[in-house]
């Protein structure tokens, strides 16, 4: 029996520290990590010592005769990566059939190194691997910044609600939370609590890890009116991200237009037309469990610039939308390029992968199907929006037909998920035409003592587990420059900037105060038979963890 990596791979490479034979690939020293859409276990060489299920932070990995149906797949997927691979010369006589390169040691401290005061703006992933490297590879202590107050990031507010095991990742950040040598401020702001140069007059180094918190737009006719929203907004909307609008979403149309093709908009053509039950017990937002309840929706189209062959979505998402219960997936076939790429696929091609998917014409007015009946995604691909109509609100979205015309269909919400787009940081420089702090290695660009990481160093590409290697790099570019005397002198301590941060934001919340509002979430999921029931209003979350932190003092 072997092992098989799955669909909520986040490629943090966790597990291949732990193999014993090297057995997963690509590795975070090869040239294909980073370009793969997940890590994958060879099964010539798998020795089933469970290490890696053990170490993975997603629940990604399990024994190949414990799939589940749906999981079956990544049984070949795993087993297909390797094929035509010859066994390394000298290795065929034991199951090693990957030989272990030199041991490389690429950070080495002095031995009188002191700790440094390091201050981490941001709390999702890509600042959380940036803490947990520095607290554990070195003495210094950290400051952990949100503007929002309670922390988590993309974990929280970005993973789909229906994906509970990617968000498991969330518990091995919240272990250094907590953390002796850890100060946690939750909503202050830089910017508009604390200056960047305040900020670094506290702290030896700043690390910036902001991400890209905008989308890109579409530059159509009509993209600025009702019912035109960003992917963007919509998650956060159904993730309870406390600057959403509760109640601003209309699903009483049976078409809703998905524009892009990549993991997002996946996403959100899943969750609206997922079974509303099945999310009851997810930690989706009490407000979109109602809405979805409620709603309309049966149809979902996603449109996609280019064909199925290009497509942007990894290989793992779209195998899980092809089994969603009540879910019908198909093709729309308006343009003949797009059956002509499926059918001349090879079986690990993603076009491939929608072989055998029923082929379709979209028509100008949605499907009318009663309550309850199967409700249906359809891949539009070699189509794009150029037009919405409609007077308050979508009517119609005009969209490319592949031939040089237009099509219009029928649709009562459009939302774009082109991508997104980092935001200039207050103090910090910003390249317009990337959206990205201008950097080398991590270090920004004429700012000693400023690092980035994440989406706001390298631009809106890679999921969670690519922050690992883009915060190693970044933390070893600071530690260099501590090494080399580089860094300025800090000319306040950290009493005195938790006094000038309360001092400019009276609702701070610290680490008790998010422990206090983790408990108060539980305890309302439990109720509830949910994991959790987030709180969705800034003033909810500091009235909870004001409240606990009052209970904690009053025992």
């Amino acid at each position: 029996m072997t092992y098989a990596i799955t669909q909520t791979c986040c490629n943090d490479a966790t597990c291949v520290a732990v193999c014993p034979v090297n057995c997963i690939h690509p590795t975070p020293e090869e040239r294909a990590f980073g370009s793969t859409e997940m890590l994958h276990i060879d099964p010539r060489a798998c020795i089933d010592c469970g290490a890696c299920a053990d170490a993975c932070p997603v629940d990604a990995i399990f024994p190949v005769d414990a799939l589940s149906a749906g999981q079956r797949e990544y049984a070949d997927i795993n087993a297909a990566y390797y094929e035509g691979g010859e066994p390394a010369p000298g290795a065929t006589e034991g199951p090693n059939f990957h030989v272990w390169g030199e041991p490389v040691f690429g950070r080495s401290l002095p031995s009188d190194f002191g700790p440094l005061r390091v201050a981490v703006v941001g709390t999702g992933p890509a600042g959380m691997y940036a803490a947990q490297d520095l607290l554990l590879h070195t003495a210094a202590e950290v400051t952990l910044i949100d503007r929002l107050p309670v922390a988590g990031g993309l974990v929280r507010y970005g993973v789909a609600p229906d994906h509970p095991a990617t968000k498991k990742v969330g518990d091995t950040f919240s272990r250094f939370h907590s953390h002796p040598r850890v100060r946690m401020h939750l909503g202050i702001e830089v910017g508009r609590d604390v200056t960047a140069e305040e900020l670094a007059a506290h702290h030896d180094a700043v690390i910036y890890a902001v991400g890209a918190s905008t989308d890109r737009r579409l530059g159509i006719p009509g993209e600025d009116g009702p019912g035109c929203l960003s992917a963007t907004s919509f998650v956060a909307w159904y993730n309870a991200h406390p600057e959403a609008v509760a109640q601003g979403v209309d699903l009483s149309a049976e078409r809703v237009v998905v524009v892009g093709n990549g993991n997002v908009a996946l996403d959100v053509a899943r969750i609206l037309v997922a079974d509303p039950e099945a999310l009851a017990g997810t930690d989706i937002a009490a407000h979109a469990l109602e809405a979805l309840r409620a709603s309309r929706v049966r149809e979902v189209v996603v449109l996609g610039r280019r064909g199925p062959e290009d497509a942007a979505y990894t290989r793992s998402e779209l195998l899980a939308l092809k089994h969603l219960p009540g879910v019908e997936l198909v093709v729309d076939d308006h343009d003949p390029r797009t059956g002509a790429a499926i059918d001349a696929a090879g079986a690990g091609d993603r076009a491939g992968l929608l072989r055998g998917l029923a082929r379709v014409r979209t028509d100008a007015v949605a499907p009318t199907t009663p309550d309850g009946a199967a409700r249906r995604i359809v891949l539009r691909f070699h189509s794009e929006p150029v037009e919405v109509l409609g007077d308050g609100g979508v009517r119609t979205v005009r969209v490319t037909d592949g031939g040089g015309g237009a099509a219009d269909l029928a649709a009562g919400m459009l939302l774009r998920a082109i991508g997104y787009r980092g935001l200039p940081v207050p103090g910090l420089p910003f390249d317009e035409a990337s959206g990205t702090v201008p950097h080398e290695g991590g270090r920004v660009a004429g700012l000693p003592g400023g690092y980035v990481v994440g989406w706001i160093k390298r631009g809106p590409s890679g999921g969670i587990g690519a922050n690992r290697t883009c915060a190693a790099e970044t933390v070893g570019t600071l530690l260099a420059d501590a090494v080399a005397g580089a860094l300025p002198a800090p000319t306040g301590d950290s009493k005195a900037f938790r006094r000038l941060a309360r001092r400019r934001n009276r609702r701070v919340v610290d680490a008790r105060g998010l422990a206090a509002i983790d408990r108060a979430e539980r305890d309302r999921g439990r109720r509830d038979g949910r994991p959790r029931v987030k709180l969705a209003t800034v003033e909810e979350l500091v009235a909870t963890a004001r409240a606990g932190r009052l209970l904690r003092l009053s025992r």
